[in-house]
């Protein structure tokens, strides 16, 4: 049932807003916040120079949140991520200096061109909202989002996310080329990066705090539960990769949840499932990088769209 509430109201205001800086994407861009509002992490993958860095910027801008950006490299080390013991002289101990990872939006660019040991230094901070340095633990900000960006594994200098990293992040999402119409806009009219900068938040930590609390209590029939089991007993068939786990069980819920809610309905319906499912599912599966054929904006073939052909909603 659609009986949208104030602050639902107001996040269709922000996705509308949002729309006007990252055009022709309005289903990459409710994807991207209905996972903040399901608490999750964001993994997008794409060419160098699609847009990822704006909508993670975008999103940080209209709500207001410590943002931290960090250029993946080579050369990079855990520390320079997590934070660093230093030994002050004049005192005789150890200050810790805290890295980038302790903020709101941590945007990862271009995770897969760093070490898998320093991948593997978000994994704890991802999972558990907190760091351990030096045999102590330190918590994360209470609203922790992480927006990773990974260039394709065809491309020079790069390595490969491992299975354990990819099943941190709620969903995995491409950009894609814009359309005709969205490119002319973006050469003709102003710079993005200019819009940014007069971006002001549109809603409070608070507001989205309540939002999120509000996503889990969003109804869930048995009737849809049921086709949500199917659709994981189907992935769980094949012998060509490994099933959805139980992890990604419950982030189907929660994403299905809070894209209902973005909405404006207050269950969900098997219309939600399917919207979110490519995005949480396909990563998961094996399919870590989707074939490049949807940048010219054809229809993927992935794994999860053939599983929906494959699952009636009603039995």
């Amino acid at each position: 049932m659609q009986s949208s509430s104030p602050l639902q109201q107001n996040f269709q205001q922000m996705l509308n807003s949002i729309n006007q800086i990252v055009l022709d994407k309005p289903e990459v861009v409710k994807l991207s916040v209905a996972c903040l509002l399901a608490n999750g992490h964001l993994l997008l993958q794409d060419l160098p120079g699609m847009g990822k860095t704006t909508l993670a910027h975008a999103i940080a801008n209209h709500l207001g949140l410590d943002f931290n950006r960090v250029q993946f490299t080579s050369d990079m080390l855990p520390a320079d991520i997590l934070g660093i013991s230093l030994y002050k002289t004049d005192t005789g101990t150890f200050e810790f200096k805290p890295g980038p990872v302790f903020c709101q939006l941590l945007l990862a660019d271009e995770i897969n061109r760093s070490s898998p040991k320093t991948q593997s230094a978000l994994l704890e901070a991802m999972e558990e909202r907190q760091v351990s340095q030096d045999g102590v633990t330190r918590s994360l900000p209470e609203l922790f989002f992480v927006i990773a960006t990974q260039n394709p594994t065809q491309q020079s200098g790069v390595f490969v996310l491992p299975e354990s990293q990819l099943d941190r992040f709620l969903m995995c999402l491409s950009l894609g080329y814009p359309s005709k119409q969205a490119e002319k806009e973006l050469l003709l009219g102003i710079d993005r990066r200019e819009m940014l900068k007069t971006v002001q938040p549109m809603l409070s930590m608070q507001d989205l705090l309540t939002a999120q609390t509000q996503v889990k209590q969003v109804h869930f029939a048995d009737v849809v539960v049921d086709y949500l089991q199917r659709l994981v007993a189907k992935t769980r068939e094949s012998r060509d990769y490994h099933g959805l786990s139980t992890r990604g069980v419950l982030a189907l819920k929660h994403a299905s949840q809070a894209y209902a809610y973005l909405g404006g309905y207050n269950e969900v319906t098997p219309e939600d499932i399917q919207a979110v499912f490519s995005a949480v599912v396909d990563h998961r599966l094996g399919q870590g990088f989707v074939p490049f054929n949807h940048l010219g904006g054809d229809t993927l073939n992935t794994i999860a769209n053939d599983l929906l052909k494959q699952v009636p909603v009603v039995v």
